[in-house]
């Protein structure tokens, strides 16, 4: 019903800004809760941000302040704004979406790789 395709990553200094994209198709976009998530090699996915339907946004501690989500859903795509980077940002950066609230995400893109270099 949805599919995910993100772009935007790639190589940066630390201290440096990269914006993430993901566009989905799909006419349902705008009821979709949208989350962004990452994978550093040989590390579990963790959650990076969500953003809801209505717009309220949640980050997890390790990027608060620095990166930012946001959605455009008139061009059913979800951002990733990413200042202030650190080498530890270095992962495989996946978007996700789910219909139904505090419900698990049904939907995932294939990743986009972001590298920080020292």
């Amino acid at each position: 019903q949805v599919q995910l395709v993100e772009s935007g990553g790639g190589l940066v200094q630390a201290g440096g800004s990269l914006r993430l994209s993901c566009l989905a198709s799909g006419r349902t976009f705008r009821t979709y809760g949208m989350g962004w998530f990452r994978q550093a090699p040989g590390k579990e996915r963790d959650f990076v941000a969500h953003i809801s339907k209505d717009g309220s946004t949640y980050y997890s501690d390790s990027v608060k302040g620095r990166f930012t989500i946001s959605r455009n859903n008139a061009k059913n795509t979800l951002y990733l704004q990413m200042n202030s980077l650190k080498s530890e940002d270095t992962a495989v950066y996946y978007c996700a979406a789910r219909a139904t609230p505090s419900e698990e995400y049904d939907y995932w893109g294939q990743g986009t790789q972001v590298t920080v270099s020292s």
